[in-house]
């Protein structure tokens, strides 16, 4: 290894790494050591200058000549990589040994660089680029400075709200949340999210229904979404969902008719799904039969024969519901559904909403941020009772008792058929729809959380109240809002007014 001022020895000699490094380091001149100052540019001139005044015998001593820029040798490579700091390179030449006292020579040697392959002629070969994160920049006799930059400080032109926020220390605010995750004081007991798939028959996999079914469609002034999605206890113990959801469009142009059907099976029993799906595939292949009447109707505001004709339409699903549940063996109270349908009109200048069904749920309608329950009322028995029909009066209109009471049941009557319970009552009502309504319909596992809840109400209020109606994902997100205490399946229809 060659030492800083010394001699190159070795048992190869003086070869071109051997030149390289004393072009680098000039043999001739002492190394002038650390500056007890800040290390500059002006620091090293100085230095430099003095050394050179102090050696010679004034201005009119010869300056010896600069020592040669390594990068302009002929056949010397350039190896940035292989240099870890930059040396201390003067702007003026070092003074040679006999031109001064010179200064300190107790300064560390330097270590020799590692031997390099033979690299092109420096003529004909590019420049070497350092890369890499450990690579140092080769600057040579300069000393690289940060440019300018072109705009003074403080002229750049920006917008109010980025100086502000700068001003501010805080950047701009995020954009809300799409939903909540729940409404009430206490989070629900049950998890969020799926836990158990149903259990399934290799032999009836057409029995298997999805998790959730999200729907949406743009007809006419009005703007639909719909959604089927399992309930938190039905996700926990591998239920099927019982929620049947059904979509359709008939006809084409201002003469379409849209239908939303949803179902909801019986609890306790096994198939309550699969009765579910059978009654919408029924009303809806009736309707589909007479949407040509049906559209005609709407558009016309026929409302007594609308609700004839869907009456009749509706007995006769269900009708055939009872019969299969008495086919395959089943009870027919247990093998049936709740139905509610929802008719909408594909012609713009037709705001007529068409509500009918049988069994408990909800319809609501929200105007102008306030929630307004329009679900029809059961129509109750009214008057005085008439021949065949209720129970005869205790007494004359005189006051006369006409038998005796002894709270003694009376045994049926072999030779009559025992009574039918009571079916459910047929739902109908026809709504006129204003720009901005939406309105609702849902089964009991939506409409029960709206009614108890009124964060719920407000929540969907602030969501549903803008100038334009929610995307499916939103809708979907919308819809999944829990509430503690109501873990039932979750069938939402909602219309969007133009």
């Amino acid at each position: 290894m060659s030492q800083q001022g010394g001699t190159p020895t070795g048992p190869t000699g003086p070869g071109p790494e051997d030149d390289w490094w004393g072009q680098l380091y000039d043999d001739a001149s002492d190394d002038t050591g650390p500056a007890p100052a800040a290390d500059s540019l002006d620091d090293r001139f100085a230095s430099a200058a003095g050394a050179v005044n102090a050696g010679g015998s004034g201005a009119d001593a010869p300056q010896p000549p600069p020592a040669p820029d390594p990068r302009d040798a002929p056949g010397t490579p350039l190896l940035p990589t292989q240099r870890r700091t930059p040396p201390p390179t003067p702007e003026a030449a070092p003074p040679t040994p006999s031109s001064g006292t010179g200064a300190p020579t107790g300064s560390p040697p330097a270590p020799e660089p590692p031997s390099d392959p033979p690299r092109p002629d420096a003529a004909t070969a590019a420049p070497a680029v350092p890369s890499g994160p450990t690579a140092a920049p080769a600057y040579g006799a300069w000393t690289p400075v940060a440019p300018e930059p072109l705009t003074p400080a403080g002229d750049e032109p920006e917008d109010e709200a980025a100086a502000a926020a700068r001003a501010s220390g805080l950047g701009p605010l995020p954009p809300p949340l799409p939903s909540r995750a729940y409404v009430g004081t206490r989070p629900p007991t049950y998890d969020a999210e799926p836990t158990a798939l149903p259990a399934a028959d290799p032999d009836d996999l057409d029995a298997l229904v999805p998790d959730t079914v999200l729907d949406g469609a743009r007809y006419g002034a009005c703007t639909l979404r719909a959604v089927s999605v399992r309930g938190d206890s039905a996700r926990y113990r591998g239920e099927p969902r019982r929620d049947a959801l059904l979509t359709a469009r008939f006809g084409a142009g201002e003469r379409a008719l849209v239908l939303v059907a949803l179902a909801t099976g019986v609890r306790t029993a096994p198939g309550a799904h699969l009765a579910a799906a059978e009654v919408c595939r029924w009303i809806g292949a009736a309707v589909g039969r007479s949407h040509e009447r049906l559209t005609a109707d709407i558009r016309a505001a026929r409302r007594a024969d609308l609700k004839a004709g869907l009456h009749r339409l509706t007995d006769r699903g269900l009708g055939k519901l009872r019969a299969a549940a008495t086919e395959q063996g089943l009870d027919p109270d247990d093998y049936a559904a709740t139905l509610r349908c929802l008719l909408l009109s594909g012609d713009p200048e037709c705001r007529t909403r068409v509500f009918f069904g049988v069994g408990p749920g909800g319809l609501f309608r929200l105007r102008d941020r306030e929630w307004q329950d329009i679900e029809p009322e059961v129509t109750e028995v009214k008057g005085e009772p008439v021949l065949g029909f209720g129970s005869p009066p205790h007494e004359t209109p005189d006051g006369d008792r006409l038998t005796m009471d002894l709270g003694i049941p009376t045994p049926p009557s072999p030779y009559e058929p025992a009574p039918e319970p009571p079916r459910e009552p047929f739902r109908f009502r026809t709504s006129v729809a204003r720009p901005g309504d939406v309105l609702l319909m849902c089964g009991t596992g939506f409409a029960e959380p709206l009614r108890g809840e009124p964060g719920l109400r407000a929540h969907l209020a602030d969501r549903w109240s803008g100038p334009e109606p929610p995307g499916l994902t939103a809708y979907l997100a919308d819809t999944q809002v829990r509430v503690k205490g109501y873990a039932d399946d979750r069938t939402a229809v909602a219309v969007w007014e133009a």
